[in-house]
């Protein structure tokens, strides 16, 4: 079998407020949600489409929590394709994600960043072709 990226592990301050704003706000599915003991869980999650999963994973102590909103050190970190951009943009923006610029339409395809909860930055994108 070919190699994948099959998941990403995402610091979040809080299982439960993230797992609310990637179901709520962004329509991901909650694929799992384990108990591990001593109030750790195993929380995936993920769009529609398919692709990488995120793994939802609470800080734990003062290194982890200075993470949380900066795991790629202000860039983009996260890409989150779409087959239509228009129709994802108006219903997070009615959601009430944040854009951080008005779309843009690019060599590339169609982009415009949107930041999570905690500050990560997304590109939410339609490829060109």
């Amino acid at each position: 079998m070919p190699q994948s990226i099959a998941t990403i592990a995402l610091i979040v301050a809080d299982y439960d407020e993230a797992i609310a704003f990637y179901r709520d706000r962004l329509g991901f599915s909650v694929l799992a949600d384990t108990p591990l003991g001593g109030g750790k869980r195993w929380v995936l999650v993920a769009p529609a489409g398919g692709g990488a999963r995120l793994l939802l994973a609470q800080a734990d102590g003062e290194a982890q929590l200075a993470r949380v909103g900066d795991q790629t050190g202000g860039r983009v970190g996260f890409f989150l394709e779409t087959d239509d951009f228009a129709r994802d943009h108006a219903a997070y923006a009615a959601r009430g994600v944040n854009f951080l610029e008005p779309p843009r339409h690019e060599p590339y395809g169609s982009v415009a960043v949107f930041e999570d909860l905690y500050g990560n930055r997304w590109d939410l994108i339609e490829p060109r072709g």
